[in-house]
Protein backbone atom coordinates (compact mmCIF):
# COMPACT_ATOMS: atom_id res chain seq x y z
CA UNK A 1 0.00 0.00 0.00
CA UNK A 2 2.68 2.61 1.18
CA UNK A 3 4.84 1.58 -2.50
CA UNK A 4 1.28 2.37 -4.20
CA UNK A 5 1.35 5.15 -2.30
CA UNK A 6 4.51 6.63 -2.91
CA UNK A 7 4.18 5.68 -6.90
CA UNK A 8 0.96 7.28 -7.39
CA UNK A 9 1.30 10.16 -4.51
CA UNK A 10 0.93 12.78 -7.25
CA UNK A 11 -2.49 11.36 -8.67
CA UNK A 12 -3.40 11.09 -5.13
CA UNK A 13 -2.24 14.26 -4.40
CA UNK A 14 -4.11 16.33 -7.60
CA UNK A 15 -7.16 13.50 -8.11
CA UNK A 16 -8.15 11.77 -5.46
CA UNK A 17 -7.94 14.18 -2.23
CA UNK A 18 -9.63 17.07 -4.21
CA UNK A 19 -12.25 15.03 -5.76
CA UNK A 20 -12.97 13.21 -1.91
CA UNK A 21 -13.00 16.61 -0.25
CA UNK A 22 -15.73 17.85 -3.44
CA UNK A 23 -17.74 14.76 -2.57
CA UNK A 24 -17.61 15.56 0.89
CA UNK A 25 -18.75 19.16 0.85
CA UNK A 26 -21.07 19.14 -1.98
CA UNK A 27 -22.64 15.93 -0.39
CA UNK A 28 -22.79 16.64 3.24
CA UNK A 29 -21.96 20.33 4.08
CA UNK A 30 -22.65 23.01 1.16
CA UNK A 31 -26.20 24.32 2.17
CA UNK A 32 -29.04 24.23 -0.69
CA UNK A 33 -29.66 27.53 -2.42
CA UNK A 34 -33.31 28.40 -3.45
CA UNK A 35 -33.76 30.65 -5.67
CA UNK A 36 -36.87 33.01 -6.20
CA UNK A 37 -37.44 34.59 -10.14
CA UNK A 38 -39.77 37.14 -11.01
CA UNK A 39 -40.52 38.65 -14.45
CA UNK A 40 -41.51 42.75 -15.00
CA UNK A 41 -41.94 44.86 -17.50
CA UNK A 42 -40.93 48.92 -17.85
CA UNK A 43 -43.21 50.75 -20.42
CA UNK A 44 -44.09 54.35 -21.12
CA UNK A 45 -47.25 55.27 -23.60
CA UNK A 46 -44.71 57.40 -25.46
CA UNK A 47 -41.47 55.77 -26.46
CA UNK A 48 -41.31 54.06 -29.37
CA UNK A 49 -41.46 50.57 -29.26
CA UNK A 50 -38.56 48.79 -31.62
CA UNK A 51 -38.78 45.12 -32.79
CA UNK A 52 -39.81 41.89 -31.63
CA UNK A 53 -42.50 39.53 -30.41
CA UNK A 54 -43.53 41.04 -27.91
CA UNK A 55 -42.31 44.64 -29.00
CA UNK A 56 -45.30 44.32 -31.79
CA UNK A 57 -47.60 43.21 -29.14
CA UNK A 58 -47.20 46.15 -27.27
CA UNK A 59 -47.45 48.49 -30.20
CA UNK A 60 -50.49 46.79 -31.19
CA UNK A 61 -51.82 47.71 -27.86
CA UNK A 62 -50.51 51.12 -27.73
CA UNK A 63 -47.96 51.19 -25.38
CA UNK A 64 -43.85 51.64 -25.78
CA UNK A 65 -40.93 50.39 -23.42
CA UNK A 66 -39.30 52.77 -21.31
CA UNK A 67 -35.59 51.24 -21.76
CA UNK A 68 -33.65 53.92 -19.75
CA UNK A 69 -36.08 53.47 -16.89
CA UNK A 70 -35.82 50.02 -16.57
CA UNK A 71 -31.80 50.12 -16.75
CA UNK A 72 -32.96 52.90 -13.44
CA UNK A 73 -34.97 50.01 -11.83
CA UNK A 74 -32.38 47.43 -11.92
CA UNK A 75 -29.85 50.05 -10.74
CA UNK A 76 -31.89 50.84 -7.77
CA UNK A 77 -32.41 46.96 -6.83
CA UNK A 78 -28.55 46.39 -7.29
CA UNK A 79 -28.43 49.70 -5.44
CA UNK A 80 -27.46 50.44 -1.14
CA UNK A 81 -30.59 52.03 -0.69
CA UNK A 82 -32.51 48.84 -1.44
CA UNK A 83 -30.32 46.78 0.45
CA UNK A 84 -30.60 49.02 3.80
CA UNK A 85 -34.78 49.44 3.21
CA UNK A 86 -34.52 44.96 2.81
CA UNK A 87 -32.30 45.07 6.37
CA UNK A 88 -34.19 47.58 8.43
CA UNK A 89 -37.68 45.45 6.79
CA UNK A 90 -36.36 41.43 6.71
CA UNK A 91 -33.10 42.19 8.62
CA UNK A 92 -31.63 39.67 5.57
CA UNK A 93 -28.01 40.46 7.45
CA UNK A 94 -28.83 38.08 10.38
CA UNK A 95 -30.73 35.28 8.06
CA UNK A 96 -27.48 34.97 5.91
CA UNK A 97 -25.78 34.90 9.12
CA UNK A 98 -27.27 32.00 10.49
CA UNK A 99 -25.34 29.26 11.65
CA UNK A 100 -27.59 26.71 9.11
CA UNK A 101 -25.62 27.83 6.88
CA UNK A 102 -22.27 26.83 5.52
CA UNK A 103 -19.31 28.32 6.43
CA UNK A 104 -18.16 28.74 2.71
CA UNK A 105 -21.48 30.57 2.16
CA UNK A 106 -22.42 32.48 5.16
CA UNK A 107 -21.80 35.66 5.82
CA UNK A 108 -19.46 36.69 6.82
CA UNK A 109 -17.70 33.76 6.01
CA UNK A 110 -15.04 31.27 7.32
CA UNK A 111 -12.50 33.54 6.29
CA UNK A 112 -14.06 36.54 8.32
CA UNK A 113 -12.93 38.94 5.68
CA UNK A 114 -15.65 41.81 7.49
CA UNK A 115 -18.93 42.16 8.84
CA UNK A 116 -19.45 45.60 7.26
CA UNK A 117 -22.01 47.22 5.56
CA UNK A 118 -19.79 47.30 2.64
CA UNK A 119 -18.88 43.45 2.99
CA UNK A 120 -22.34 42.74 3.19
CA UNK A 121 -23.13 44.91 0.09
CA UNK A 122 -20.71 42.73 -2.26
CA UNK A 123 -22.68 39.75 -0.45
CA UNK A 124 -25.32 40.88 -1.59
CA UNK A 125 -24.49 41.46 -4.98
CA UNK A 126 -23.65 37.87 -5.47
CA UNK A 127 -27.11 36.78 -4.32
CA UNK A 128 -29.02 39.44 -6.10
CA UNK A 129 -29.44 39.41 -10.13
CA UNK A 130 -31.36 41.54 -12.45
CA UNK A 131 -30.68 40.77 -16.17
CA UNK A 132 -32.60 42.88 -18.91
CA UNK A 133 -33.71 41.23 -22.33
CA UNK A 134 -33.27 44.74 -25.17
CA UNK A 135 -35.12 42.57 -27.58
CA UNK A 136 -38.17 41.63 -25.48
CA UNK A 137 -37.86 44.59 -22.93
CA UNK A 138 -38.67 41.74 -20.08
CA UNK A 139 -36.27 41.99 -16.96
CA UNK A 140 -36.14 38.76 -14.61
CA UNK A 141 -35.37 39.16 -11.01
CA UNK A 142 -33.74 36.14 -9.14
CA UNK A 143 -33.01 36.40 -5.83
CA UNK A 144 -30.88 33.67 -3.89
CA UNK A 145 -31.42 32.53 -0.35
CA UNK A 146 -30.84 29.56 1.84
CA UNK A 147 -34.25 28.72 2.51
CA UNK A 148 -37.17 28.75 -0.01
CA UNK A 149 -39.42 31.59 2.35
CA UNK A 150 -36.23 34.02 2.74
CA UNK A 151 -35.67 34.21 -1.06
CA UNK A 152 -39.73 34.30 -1.67
CA UNK A 153 -39.59 37.57 0.64
CA UNK A 154 -36.68 39.36 -0.50
CA UNK A 155 -37.94 39.09 -4.37
CA UNK A 156 -41.49 39.93 -3.24
CA UNK A 157 -40.46 42.78 -1.18
CA UNK A 158 -37.86 44.26 -4.15
CA UNK A 159 -40.59 44.18 -6.24
CA UNK A 160 -42.49 46.23 -4.37
CA UNK A 161 -39.79 48.87 -3.73
CA UNK A 162 -39.21 49.26 -7.90
CA UNK A 163 -42.80 50.07 -8.00
CA UNK A 164 -42.82 52.37 -5.89
CA UNK A 165 -39.77 54.03 -6.92
CA UNK A 166 -41.36 54.05 -10.47
CA UNK A 167 -44.70 55.68 -8.86
CA UNK A 168 -42.00 58.28 -7.28
CA UNK A 169 -40.80 58.49 -10.89
CA UNK A 170 -43.71 59.03 -11.95
CA UNK A 171 -44.89 61.96 -9.27
CA UNK A 172 -41.39 64.07 -9.91
CA UNK A 173 -42.04 63.85 -13.62
CA UNK A 174 -45.32 65.19 -13.30
CA UNK A 175 -44.37 67.85 -10.59
CA UNK A 176 -41.30 69.23 -12.92
CA UNK A 177 -43.86 69.52 -16.04
CA UNK A 178 -47.15 70.77 -14.32
CA UNK A 179 -45.73 73.26 -11.69
CA UNK A 180 -44.78 75.60 -14.18
CA UNK A 181 -47.41 75.60 -15.73
CA UNK A 182 -49.72 75.69 -12.85
CA UNK A 183 -47.73 78.72 -11.26
CA UNK A 184 -48.10 80.87 -15.08
CA UNK A 185 -52.10 80.16 -14.68
CA UNK A 186 -51.75 81.38 -11.16
CA UNK A 187 -50.32 84.66 -12.37
CA UNK A 188 -51.95 85.15 -15.29
CA UNK A 189 -55.52 84.60 -13.07
CA UNK A 190 -54.31 87.09 -10.87
CA UNK A 191 -53.24 89.51 -13.58
CA UNK A 192 -56.79 88.53 -15.11
CA UNK A 193 -58.79 89.74 -11.96
CA UNK A 194 -56.42 92.81 -11.48
CA UNK A 195 -57.72 94.24 -14.89
CA UNK A 196 -61.59 93.09 -14.10
CA UNK A 197 -61.48 95.01 -11.30
CA UNK A 198 -59.44 97.91 -12.68
CA UNK A 199 -62.22 98.27 -15.10
CA UNK A 200 -64.79 97.76 -13.11
CA UNK A 201 -63.57 100.57 -10.44
CA UNK A 202 -62.99 103.02 -13.18
CA UNK A 203 -66.89 102.10 -14.19
CA UNK A 204 -68.18 103.05 -10.85
CA UNK A 205 -66.27 106.18 -10.41
CA UNK A 206 -66.62 107.42 -13.81
CA UNK A 207 -70.37 106.54 -14.63
CA UNK A 208 -69.21 104.96 -18.12
CA UNK A 209 -69.82 101.50 -19.22
CA UNK A 210 -68.85 102.31 -23.03
CA UNK A 211 -67.98 105.57 -23.91
CA UNK A 212 -68.50 104.86 -27.31
CA UNK A 213 -71.93 103.10 -27.15
CA UNK A 214 -73.13 106.08 -24.77
CA UNK A 215 -71.02 108.75 -26.79
CA UNK A 216 -73.54 107.13 -29.64
CA UNK A 217 -77.01 107.85 -27.67
CA UNK A 218 -76.26 111.28 -26.42
CA UNK A 219 -75.54 111.99 -30.15
CA UNK A 220 -78.82 110.60 -31.31
CA UNK A 221 -80.12 112.65 -28.45
CA UNK A 222 -78.54 115.76 -29.54
CA UNK A 223 -79.45 115.45 -33.49
CA UNK A 224 -83.31 115.00 -32.49
CA UNK A 225 -82.62 118.46 -29.99
CA UNK A 226 -81.59 119.87 -33.42
CA UNK A 227 -84.18 118.61 -35.37
CA UNK A 228 -86.70 120.15 -33.26
CA UNK A 229 -84.39 123.05 -33.72
CA UNK A 230 -84.23 123.57 -37.14
CA UNK A 231 -87.78 122.64 -36.97
CA UNK A 232 -88.68 126.02 -34.24
CA UNK A 233 -86.38 128.19 -36.21
CA UNK A 234 -88.33 127.66 -39.73
CA UNK A 235 -91.61 128.48 -37.76
CA UNK A 236 -90.11 131.56 -36.50
CA UNK A 237 -88.99 132.56 -39.66
CA UNK A 238 -92.33 132.08 -41.22
CA UNK A 239 -94.13 134.35 -38.48
CA UNK A 240 -91.75 137.10 -38.98
CA UNK A 241 -92.14 137.27 -42.28
CA UNK A 242 -95.75 136.45 -42.43
CA UNK A 243 -96.82 138.33 -39.12
CA UNK A 244 -93.92 140.67 -37.56
CA UNK A 245 -96.10 141.66 -34.43
CA UNK A 246 -97.59 138.04 -34.02
CA UNK A 247 -96.79 137.26 -29.68
CA UNK A 248 -95.96 133.81 -30.43
CA UNK A 249 -92.53 135.36 -31.92
CA UNK A 250 -91.37 135.73 -28.48
CA UNK A 251 -91.90 132.53 -26.87
CA UNK A 252 -90.54 130.75 -30.31
CA UNK A 253 -87.05 133.06 -29.99
CA UNK A 254 -87.34 131.75 -26.01
CA UNK A 255 -87.56 127.85 -26.79
CA UNK A 256 -85.29 128.45 -29.72
CA UNK A 257 -82.70 129.62 -27.53
CA UNK A 258 -83.28 126.99 -24.93
CA UNK A 259 -83.52 124.28 -27.95
CA UNK A 260 -79.35 125.75 -28.57
CA UNK A 261 -78.58 125.41 -25.13
CA UNK A 262 -79.22 122.13 -24.26
CA UNK A 263 -77.56 121.15 -27.51
CA UNK A 264 -74.69 122.77 -26.34
CA UNK A 265 -74.87 121.09 -23.33
CA UNK A 266 -75.46 117.60 -24.12
CA UNK A 267 -72.33 118.21 -27.46
CA UNK A 268 -70.51 119.03 -24.24
CA UNK A 269 -70.37 115.57 -22.88
CA UNK A 270 -69.29 113.92 -25.66
CA UNK A 271 -67.10 116.38 -26.95
CA UNK A 272 -65.85 118.35 -23.85
CA UNK A 273 -62.55 118.91 -22.55
CA UNK A 274 -62.99 117.56 -19.57
CA UNK A 275 -65.76 114.79 -18.37
CA UNK A 276 -66.98 113.88 -21.74
CA UNK A 277 -67.23 110.42 -23.13
CA UNK A 278 -64.46 111.73 -25.88
CA UNK A 279 -61.79 112.53 -22.64
CA UNK A 280 -62.60 109.42 -20.72
CA UNK A 281 -62.66 107.22 -23.64
CA UNK A 282 -58.99 106.26 -24.04
CA UNK A 283 -58.46 105.34 -19.93
CA UNK A 284 -61.23 103.51 -20.85
CA UNK A 285 -60.04 101.78 -24.00
CA UNK A 286 -56.93 101.45 -21.82
CA UNK A 287 -58.59 99.34 -19.04
CA UNK A 288 -60.64 97.61 -21.49
CA UNK A 289 -57.24 96.47 -23.54
CA UNK A 290 -55.72 95.37 -19.98
CA UNK A 291 -58.81 93.22 -19.50
CA UNK A 292 -59.05 91.67 -23.16
CA UNK A 293 -55.07 91.07 -22.92
CA UNK A 294 -55.30 89.19 -19.72
CA UNK A 295 -58.01 87.19 -20.93
CA UNK A 296 -56.39 86.07 -23.48
CA UNK A 297 -53.21 85.01 -21.49
CA UNK A 298 -54.75 83.58 -19.29
CA UNK A 299 -56.03 81.25 -22.13
CA UNK A 300 -52.42 80.47 -23.19
CA UNK A 301 -51.49 79.49 -19.74
CA UNK A 302 -54.78 76.94 -19.05
CA UNK A 303 -53.86 76.01 -22.57
CA UNK A 304 -50.28 75.56 -21.56
CA UNK A 305 -51.15 73.56 -18.29
CA UNK A 306 -53.49 71.14 -20.35
CA UNK A 307 -50.60 70.06 -22.52
CA UNK A 308 -48.34 69.93 -19.73
CA UNK A 309 -50.54 67.31 -18.65
CA UNK A 310 -51.43 65.53 -21.57
CA UNK A 311 -47.57 64.86 -21.68
CA UNK A 312 -47.13 64.27 -18.29
CA UNK A 313 -50.07 60.76 -18.94
CA UNK A 314 -47.92 60.32 -22.16
CA UNK A 315 -45.06 60.41 -19.42
CA UNK A 316 -46.52 57.70 -17.54
CA UNK A 317 -44.42 54.99 -16.38
CA UNK A 318 -45.98 51.44 -15.72
CA UNK A 319 -44.45 48.41 -14.03
CA UNK A 320 -46.43 45.42 -15.41
CA UNK A 321 -45.49 42.44 -13.37
CA UNK A 322 -45.33 39.83 -16.10
CA UNK A 323 -44.38 36.69 -13.23
CA UNK A 324 -44.98 37.08 -9.73
CA UNK A 325 -42.29 35.92 -7.68
CA UNK A 326 -42.37 32.48 -7.14
CA UNK A 327 -41.95 30.23 -3.74
CA UNK A 328 -39.17 28.05 -4.90
CA UNK A 329 -40.00 23.93 -3.90
CA UNK A 330 -36.56 22.62 -4.01
CA UNK A 331 -33.13 24.07 -4.21
CA UNK A 332 -31.16 24.36 -7.23
CA UNK A 333 -28.00 24.16 -6.34
CA UNK A 334 -25.50 23.11 -5.45
CA UNK A 335 -25.62 20.49 -8.38
CA UNK A 336 -24.06 18.66 -5.82
CA UNK A 337 -23.11 15.15 -8.58
CA UNK A 338 -21.85 17.85 -11.35
CA UNK A 339 -20.06 19.96 -9.54
CA UNK A 340 -18.26 16.84 -7.74
CA UNK A 341 -17.58 15.17 -11.39
CA UNK A 342 -16.48 18.78 -12.36
CA UNK A 343 -13.64 18.75 -9.59
CA UNK A 344 -12.75 14.87 -10.42
CA UNK A 345 -12.32 16.46 -14.45
CA UNK A 346 -10.26 19.22 -13.62
CA UNK A 347 -8.08 17.53 -11.22
CA UNK A 348 -7.43 14.58 -14.14
CA UNK A 349 -6.75 17.79 -16.82
CA UNK A 350 -4.12 19.15 -13.79
CA UNK A 351 -2.75 15.91 -12.77
CA UNK A 352 -2.05 14.88 -16.64
CA UNK A 353 -0.50 17.98 -17.44
CA UNK A 354 1.65 17.58 -14.18
CA UNK A 355 2.35 14.02 -15.15
CA UNK A 356 3.66 15.22 -18.41
CA UNK A 357 6.14 18.19 -16.72
CA UNK A 358 7.56 15.48 -14.07
CA UNK A 359 8.34 13.21 -17.43
CA UNK A 360 9.98 16.55 -19.11
CA UNK A 361 11.92 17.39 -16.19
CA UNK A 362 13.06 13.20 -15.70
CA UNK A 363 14.10 13.44 -19.00
CA UNK A 364 15.95 16.35 -19.07
CA UNK A 365 17.91 15.53 -16.51
CA UNK A 366 18.60 12.21 -17.40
Amino acid sequence: MKSWLHRHLLFVCIVLLPTLGAAIYFGFVASAVFTSESHFLVRSPQKPVSTGLVGQLLQTSGVSRAQDDTYSVRDYILSRDALKELEDKLDIQHSFSSRGIDPFNRFPGVFGLGSSFEHFYEYYGKHVSVEYDPVSSITVLKVSAYSAEEAFKINSLLMDMSERLVNTLNDRSRQDLISFADSEVNLASEKAKAASLALFSYRANHSVFEPDKQAALQLEGVAKIQQELVSTEAELAQLKKLSPDNPQIRSLNTRAEALREAITTQASKVTGAQGSFSARAPDFERLALDVEFADKQLGVALAALESARSEASQKQLYLERLVQPNLPDTAMSPKRVRSTFTVFLISLITWGVATLLVASIREHAD
